[in-house]
């Protein structure tokens, strides 16, 4: 069992203090997090990309990079690259320095990308969303097998032929994982590639996703691939502190910015305290509270999905960086020992 965090960098004013960070400011306390994540015992951080004005991670590589050389034991990963407007060689060059400067702790996780910024920005259509991502995650698989490539190319993508990727990794390959948001039809295509996959769950009951790993399952299997030999992944959103109402106190307001923020923009119904509480409950999204409630909730949907890895995203909007360090303290001192010790 792997604990681990991941975030997007957001960058923005305090809702509750009025502080305002930009993104010099919220890329250095990033590495102050990564390093406290390390240096408290957690598995993983994970970096996503976004090219909106209210993150600044849009080259999660290059700040993984700058974590590398600060850490020592934590697996450090993207998540996720948006592969469909990414050039596959480029991504690949990037993470294979990132494992050589890391002592071989990098990973990729990939997906199509819940924002559409990139698309327009890079120079592709929206049209060919899900094409692209096939033909270039098929073309980063190729990359990752061997030292001199050999593509065809295709609609997206220019042929290669036999010419080197470098660096290589100091792992023999880079973990791949894929990023999938609920859809079957994403869970299903990780299994027949055989890929690990891990699972958003950002609203709703989380149980009711529990069915996609028993798809990811299957269609590795019927592709003549170990299911078991294939990691699976729950990302969710939460927040630690002493007491369950102080992580509620600390994580709400920053997280209802965020979701109502978004909200506008998608035609979500607005969020608020009395939803927020609710979700928080055993059976909901939000996975706030103290160190016990915590524990006892990512135990009991281990129970439900039997997952190898837990991510949570803590850093939602913005936060007191005070209050986010303490937390991360808290969730690799106190929980995930317990988790641990739980699952065995």
């Amino acid at each position: 069992m792997e604990l681990g965090l991941y975030t997007f960098a957001d960058v923005g004013t305090n809702p509750v203090t009025g502080e305002k960070i930009g993104h010099p400011q919220r890329l250095r306390n990033l590495m102050e997090e990564i390093r406290l994540a390390d240096e408290a015992g957690l598995d993983v951080f994970g970096l996503g990309e976004h090219h909106r004005p209210d993150y600044a991670s849009s080259a999660p590589a290059t700040a993984l990079a700058g974590a590398a050389t600060i850490t020592k034991n934590i697996r450090l990963t993207s998540a996720v690259t948006v592969l469909s407007s990414e050039d596959p060689v480029r991504a690949y060059q990037q993470f294979a320095t990132l494992d050589g400067l890391s002592g071989g702790r990098a990973e990729i996780m990939v997906g199509r990308g819940s924002f559409i910024e990139s698309f327009p920005l890079f120079g592709y259509d929206l049209n060919d969303y899900d094409a692209l991502f096939e033909e270039k995650l098929a073309l980063l698989m190729r990359l990752n097998e061997s030292e001199r490539a050999d593509w065809p190319g295709g609609p997206h993508t220019t042929a290669i032929q036999g010419l080197g990727i470098y660096p290589r990794p100091e792992q023999e390959s880079l973990p791949l994982w894929i990023a999938v948001g609920g859809t079957p039809q994403s869970a299903i295509r990780a299994g027949v590639l055989g890929l690990p996959m891990a699972l958003a769950i950002i609203g709703g009951e989380p149980a009711r996703f529990a069915p996609l790993f028993e798809l990811h399952r299957r269609a590795a299997a019927q592709a003549g691939h170990d299911p078991f030999k294939l990691k699976r992944s729950i990302n969710v959103h939460g927040f630690v502190a002493e007491t369950s109402q102080k992580a509620a106190d600390v994580f709400y307001p920053a997280q209802a910015e965020v979701m109502n923020r978004i909200g506008r923009e998608r035609g979500w119904p607005p969020t608020s305290r009395a939803k927020f509480d609710a979700e928080s409950g055993p059976t909901g999204a939000q996975f706030v509270g103290g160190p016990a409630e915590l524990t006892d909730k990512i135990l009991k949907h281990h129970e439900i999905f039997g997952f190898d890895r837990f991510l949570i995203q803590m850093a939602i909007g913005v936060l007191d960086h005070a209050d986010l360090m303490k937390a991360i303290e808290i969730f690799g001192t106190k929980v995930a020992p317990e988790v641990r010790k739980a699952v065995g």
